[in-house]
């Protein structure tokens, strides 16, 4: 149903200090870089297999191994972008308070 035009509608404009948005894109990539490891992890039949060996150790057994160092980059990952989203968060506040 069209309105009247002229009828004005109270639009209220946001105020400065309007609060930022919960998610934003440093967020949303912060959590997949949480669950990457995660996945990897509990998708058991991607490996669950003996071969191929590394050094006579089971792939099974190293490539679970080999997810150590990665979960801990994917973490870094995570907590850089988590960093970077919380002092763009700060730098708008200040630069609202004005």
């Amino acid at each position: 149903m069209p309105s009247d035009p002229d009828v004005t509608e109270d639009v209220m404009p946001e105020p400065p200090g309007a609060p930022l948005p919960a998610v934003t894109p440093e967020r949303v990539l912060a959590g997949l870089a949480l669950l990457v490891p995660i996945v990897a992890m509990l998708w058991v039949s991607s490996y669950d297999k003996t071969g191929p060996a590394v050094g006579g150790m089971p792939f099974f057994y190293w490539y679970q191994l080999l997810w150590v160092p990665v979960s801990a980059v994917f973490t870094v990952a995570a907590y850089l972008l988590i960093n970077r989203d919380e002092k763009a968060r700060k730098a708008a506040e200040a630069g609202g308070a004005r």
